[in-house]
């Protein structure tokens, strides 16, 4: 019989604790109540720490980090939970975790079971560890704008055909839920602008073949996220508007990390 993983078993149970958080949230909605907030953070908290144990077992080798397309992947939801359950005790994102908690849920099972690509090894000085953290931290960040965006748009889409109802019910007012909105944004765009800022100290050439792709991207949606930003300020944009750009700012940066590595992983295998 062969062993088993070691991160198989808290693999399991994050992923457990993850559906079991989702499923009691999104019964209270189905029937109209508010969930325990202090129950839904525990089963949080709980599931993250599970997950983080995982992730650890796949990440530090005696070779180095590896940082595969799925632990990557991983690696940015648990960021994205714990941010997330750490604001839950100032600001009311609450509604947020029945997005991400499933998304944790999915991470976790495979970076467990699914196949690995072409795994490259990290070991590097600081500087570079700290741009990949930077990096992990800002595409963390623009997850959370993006699910916030969503909520948005479904509230934009229910106040304005007259029939808010389940979810929309327990939405903080539609100015709050902007106000988070472009928070989340303004923190995402210093992140990547720290990260864009210590590539260029620490990489050497951002614009080697195997990079250029990826920096080309990643500028460019630091120049999306700077004029939504700028239009905000500047000109009042709000609505479908911001929406719509925050979007595309995503979709840019989820192709240069994500859509870059999935080629050379399990594409080019380099």
């Amino acid at each position: 019989m062969l062993p088993l993983s070691p991160s198989l078993l808290p693999s399991l149970a994050a992923a457990c604790l993850y559906a079991a958080a989702t499923f009691y949230q999104g019964s209270c909605l189905r029937q109209g109540a508010k969930a325990n907030k202090r129950l839904l953070v525990t089963l949080g908290i709980l599931a993250v720490l599970a997950h983080a144990a995982s992730l650890f077992t796949h990440l530090m080798t005696p070779a180095g980090l590896e940082l595969d397309f799925f632990s990557a992947a991983s690696l940015i939801a648990v960021a994205v939970i714990t941010v997330t359950l750490a604001a839950c005790a100032r600001i009311p994102v609450e509604n947020l975790l029945l997005l991400l908690y499933p998304l944790g849920m999915l991470t976790v099972l495979l970076s467990e079971f699914a196949p690995p690509g072409t795994v490259q090894v990290i070991n590097e000085e600081p500087g570079i560890l700290a741009h990949i953290l930077l990096s992990i931290l800002a595409y963390g960040m623009f997850t959370i704008a993006v699910f916030q965006a969503l909520l948005l748009s479904l509230q934009n889409y229910q106040l304005k055909h007259k029939h808010p109802k389940g979810l929309i019910k327990n939405f903080p007012p539609l100015q709050t839920m902007e106000s988070l909105l472009f928070g989340f944004l303004w923190a995402g765009w210093s992140l990547l602008s720290l990260s864009l800022v210590s590539g260029w100290l620490f990489l050497g050439n951002l614009f080697a073949q195997h990079l250029v792709h990826k920096t080309l991207l990643a500028c460019l949606a630091w120049i999306v996220f700077s004029v939504l930003l700028w239009g905000r300020h500047h000109l009042g944009w709000r609505g479908h508007k911001a929406i719509r750009w925050t979007f595309a700012g995503f979709c840019l940066l989820m192709l240069a990390y994500f859509g870059s590595k999935l080629v050379r992983e399990y594409i080019l295998h380099i």
